[in-house]
């Protein structure tokens, strides 16, 4: 079966608390960006074990270590699936804060749960997802979620972005996790992130943030600038997605295509 791994953005990041178990408590709104994937196939084989595959834009981290495997493994180790030929068309950028890895993990759980008639509840595919990674649980509902503790708590958020125009630029460098947790200075803010959210996106700009925006920007001028491009060229806001390197700006969708995409290939309307 082939599954579609979207990408996410998010709007707005406060990192709250660092957590006595290393990890940090955060508040985020996670949005779903269908037009920019990656595509997993897994199909059963008669061997054991998972074979891989890699195709497309090329992954810094060796074969074994993809978490598409990482993925399979957890789901043999809890339920026993037997054997599988997993193939990744890798088409978002990585380092980048989209979720693209995490997107992939999940797709893999999901695809496994159904190959092999497990029915596993939401819950049990939302726990798998979180052992993962911080972010991959959002994938299994995949719809817009207020994610809080270290990201895998899920609450369903109404955002409207519908008839916006979403451009994400990815400079060429990369900010790892580690990197960008390591510079970021954990505050409560006097308005939660969900009630700062509720105001019109043409009030978010300076209001709505991302807290690894400061210690990112100052390392990686080229983060900054990409950043300043998309607001001086007209988007109602913009911000870095997560801890990584891509930034998204929202602009209306009168905006000319054309002149958009002298920004970016990244271009969707929402």
């Amino acid at each position: 079966m082939i599954l579609d791994a979207n990408c996410k953005i998010n709007l707005g990041l406060d990192i709250l608390r660092r957590r006595e178990d290393g990890f940090h408590d955060l508040e985020t709104v996670m949005f779903p960006v269908a037009g920019l994937r990656d595509e997993v196939e897994v199909v059963r084989t008669d061997g054991a074990g998972a074979e891989f595959l890699a195709e497309g834009m090329a992954v810094d981290c060796p074969a074994e270590q993809n978490i598409c495997l990482k993925a399979y493994r957890l789901m043999h180790d809890r339920y026993g699936v037997a054997g599988v030929r997993i193939r990744l068309v890798k088409r978002v950028p990585f380092g980048a804060g989209l979720g693209g890895g995490s997107s992939d993990g999940t797709a893999v759980l999901l695809a496994l749960d159904e190959l092999f008639g497990l029915r596993l509840p939401e819950s049990e595919l939302i726990d798998c997802a979180a052992a993962l990674g911080s972010d991959t649980a959002f994938f299994v509902r995949n719809t817009p979620q207020l994610c809080t503790g270290r990201g895998e708590v899920l609450t369903p958020f109404e955002v409207e972005l519908g008839g916006l125009t979403l451009v994400i630029v990815k400079p060429d460098e990369g900010v790892s996790t580690r990197e960008a947790y390591a510079g970021v200075r954990p505050r409560i803010p006097d308005v939660p992130l969900r009630e700062r959210l509720r105001l019109p996106v043409a009030e978010w700009q300076g209001v709505v943030t991302n807290d690894f925006e400061p210690h990112i920007f100052a390392a990686h001028p080229a983060i900054r600038a990409a950043k300043e491009r998309l607001l001086a060229a007209g988007a109602l806001y913009a911000s870095m997605s997560g801890s990584g390197s891509a930034v998204f700006g929202l602009f209306e969708r009168n905006e000319k295509d054309e002149r958009l995409r002298s920004l970016s290939p990244y271009v969707y309307a929402l």
